[in-house]
């Protein structure tokens, strides 16, 4: 087959190797789809990877093309996403179905081999069933779909908070799609480049709640835009310095600052700013990937998670004066929505509730993928979502 291999740093070649050999509980997916991560440019170019060589790619969809032992063999010619995450199953996190925690996990695209190739070994376990109304496209992005629902629901903003965004990347932009599709109104998006402002108004939002922080001040146009009271909830997308201190500065008393963005280096908080987190009361949380549920896992804690959401949905809803568009939301947090964040994805998907191939800017059959890898690592172009397509 032919896969997208890295043998070391800065040395990613398209050669012809063997299929994987599957072990006990793996498919053979044949890969129709395949994103490339931001995550993806410093791994091949800068820092590497655990071990040479590795294939990378960890947002990718397909169809499953052979069963291994063990496994069901009704999964042959699913149409299948993957979760990259392989949980060792015994840390502490793990015990506690806390999975994207997992101290000693293994990776696809990182850890052993992804989905920049013809075919890929996955665990069974690992695959979610696409409906037939999802594209492989979209389904390549379930991935950092996730891990944008992931952060919102970790926030658990309400429908009259005032959130900022700070970062439109790919996570950015999926961040403002879910936050509408859940009820949120008052959105207030920060970046740096002319071309977002496009694919904002793609997804709906007004001009005027988008600042370019090139030409205008984000602080004082935020301020301006809350009368004086800053963000409820404040969305750091973007993992560096500058961007933590204007969340902490522009978050109002009481507000939350959730972390998204990777650091780009060592991250330092003045000492005034970091008063700021004190004397303001402010919730500063951190996020990591996505929770998914193995299929073993949802008769237990999850299960006991969706009571104990369903009892605090009712006394929420029992409140006077909950507007119909509230209690919409109220409930989709609460006793109707899914117990992990791929299954809230792709319900939405598949209910065309969100829409997120206007995020892919970039389609390159996958034998001309590293064009994609050039564009993202040298700047050349504009772009959101570069994806690889089999067969283009």
């Amino acid at each position: 087959m032919k896969a997208w291999v890295l043998h070391d740093i800065n040395d990613f070649r398209l050669d012809n190797i063997e299929e994987p050999v599957l072990h006990d509980g793996e498919v053979l997916v044949e890969v129709k789809a395949a994103g490339i991560c931001g995550s993806d440019i410093p791994r091949v170019y800068q820092n590497g990877t655990y071990s040479f060589p590795l294939i990378p790619g960890h947002e990718f969809s397909g169809v499953v093309a052979k069963a291994g032992k063990a496994v069901d063999p009704g999964w042959i010619g699913k149409r299948v996403g993957i979760f990259p995450l392989i949980p060792c199953r015994a840390c502490g996190p793990c015990r506690k179905e806390q999975y994207e925690m997992c101290r000693h996990y293994s990776y696809l695209g990182s850890r052993t081999d992804g989905g920049f190739a013809e075919y890929a070994a996955v665990p069974a376990e690992n695959l979610i069933i696409l409906p037939d109304n999802v594209t492989f496209a979209e389904a390549a992005m379930l991935e950092p779909m996730a891990v944008a629902v992931h952060a919102m629901r970790r926030a658990a903003p309400d429908p009259a908070d005032i959130v900022a965004v700070c970062g439109l990347g790919t996570i950015g932009l999926l961040l403002i799609m879910f936050l509408q599709e859940a009820g949120v109104k008052n959105i207030l998006a920060i970046g740096n480049k002319g071309f977002q402002k496009q694919m904002l108004e793609k997804l709906g939002l007004p001009g005027d709640a988008w600042c370019d922080s090139r030409e205008q001040n984000p602080g004082q146009w935020l301020r301006e835009r809350t009368e004086g009271a800053g963000a409820d909830v404040f969305f750091e997308c973007v993992g560096k310095n500058e961007t933590l201190t204007w969340a902490v500065d522009h978050t109002a008393p009481g507000g939350r600052v959730m972390l998204v963005g990777n650091p780009f280096s060592d991250m330092n908080l003045e000492k005034a700013v970091y008063w700021k987190i004190l004397r303001n009361q402010l919730t500063v949380t951190g996020t990591w990937n996505s929770s998914f549920s193995f299929p073993e896992t949802e008769p237990s804690i999850r299960m006991a998670e969706r009571m104990e959401d369903a009892s605090l949905t009712k006394q929420r809803l029992s409140k006077q004066g909950v507007s119909d568009e509230e209690r919409r939301y109220i409930q989709d947090a609460g006793e109707n929505c899914p117990p992990d964040d791929w299954q809230y994805v792709l319900e939405r998907l598949a209910q065309k509730r969100v829409s997120p191939s206007c995020l892919i800017t970039h389609r390159f059959p996958m034998d001309e993928l590293e064009q994609g890898f050039h564009i993202m690592r040298d700047k050349t172009e504009d772009y959101i979502k570069i994806m690889g397509i089999a067969g283009k």
